[in-house]
């Protein structure tokens, strides 16, 4: 397939060195422009970056020049780490000049226009896209800890309903980006409050689990109540959830049910897509971040301690990998999932007509 051009917005942090590692060699993406701050704009990217990834910075990338979010950009596919702080306006304009900008940011993830994609739950609400009011595209992809909040629960809605959810979660400091939290702050302790994090858990799920109807996206009904907490964990959210379910299925259907699921991106063999999108352990002392990370290449979600919930119906140790299925490669999944679309086809974004019904079709095909 010929690969199509993209830039990486906020190259020089966290989440966007997180997005050129992951793209390094992808059959679809080519990285052809780094953006960031002021602050970095004209330096070659080794020089502009503080590289933290465990892998050497790609000696495709490291003489790039940044260029900063004022200079008009080549690239069709914008992958967005930026903060949320400018986040909202640089994306929408580059949205507005016609490249589809698929970004790890909350500013437009509630918009009722914009995507809020998990491909394996909800590829069709990618149809948002033609109700967008701007010649390019906005596609987002949840908060990380949402991502494997949803991935829980979307097979068991499908199969049982869910009527409340109780969530708590053990956020790694990765999640707080780099620096990130001093030592003092957080070694040999757990902060008990992430700001914003538990009303992104509460509401952007009922989005991304909610029904498109043609014309938009109904929220699932579904209670959901998150306490969020920061613990001195590198990398791996932790999430612990009872639920509340429309029927009473025993554990092993249960168990059943969300070891054999599969979406979208499994179905047309999406290059980042896990082969086993949820794997379900027997061992009552997992999954742990040290141990189980890295299935799946950080984007399964790992699922332990299935068993009865005395005050709802059951309970589980959710965790997944949060810079990776969490942020980056859920931004990179969804790219490839508008690719299957049709959406990105020889280089170029084009948008459904008004009367053409969108099918997917194989990737790679």
């Amino acid at each position: 397939m010929e690969n199509i051009k993209v830039a990486v917005l906020g190259a020089t942090g966290a989440v966007g060195q997180k997005f050129i590692a992951l793209l390094q060699h992808h059959p679809y993406f080519q990285v052809h422009e780094l953006v960031a701050s002021t602050r970095s704009a004209d330096k070659p990217y080794r020089e502009a970056a503080n590289w933290i990834q465990k892998t050497p910075i790609p000696e495709s990338v490291a003489e790039l020049r940044v260029k900063s979010t004022d200079e008009p950009l080549e690239s069709v596919v914008l992958f967005s780490g930026l903060d949320s702080a400018i986040a909202g306006e640089v994306e929408q304009r580059y949205a507005e000049a016609g490249h589809v900008v698929i970004s790890n940011a909350k500013n437009h993830r509630m918009d009722p226009s914009v995507p809020l994609v998990i491909p394996e739950i909800n590829a069709d609400h990618l149809a948002l896209i033609d109700r967008q009011p701007h010649s390019g595209a906005l596609v987002t992809n949840p908060n990380c800890s949402t991502i494997f909040l949803a991935m829980t629960l979307a097979p068991l809605q499908r199969a049982f309903g869910v009527q409340a959810v109780q969530v708590s979660t053990l956020q790694a400091i990765s999640g707080a980006g780099y620096p990130g939290l001093s030592a003092t702050d957080i070694i040999g302790n757990v902060i008990p409050h992430i700001r914003g994090e538990e009303e992104k858990l509460e509401t952007e799920t009922l989005k991304i689990l909610g029904a498109f109807d043609g014309e938009r996206v109904v929220p699932a009904t579904m209670q959901i109540g998150a306490q969020c907490t920061r613990v001195p964990v590198i990398d791996g959210h932790t999430e612990t959830l009872s639920v509340k379910l429309d029927s009473r299925p025993d554990l092993e259907t249960v168990r059943e049910v969300l070891e054999s699921y599969t979406g979208f991106p499994q179905e047309v063999s999406l290059p980042s897509a896990p082969r086993q999108p949820l794997w379900v352990f027997d061992a009552p002392d997992r999954p742990q971040p040290a141990r189980d990370l890295e299935i799946e290449g950080g984007m399964a979600t790992l699922i332990g301690r299935l068993r009865p919930c005395p005050v709802f119906d059951v309970r589980m140790v959710v965790l997944g990998h949060n810079t990776i299925r969490g942020a980056a490669g859920a931004a990179i999944l969804n790219a490839e999932a508008l690719v299957a679309w049709g959406y990105l086809s020889g280089g170029r974004f084009t948008r459904a007509a008004a009367d053409e019904h969108r099918q997917p079709v194989v990737a790679g095909a």
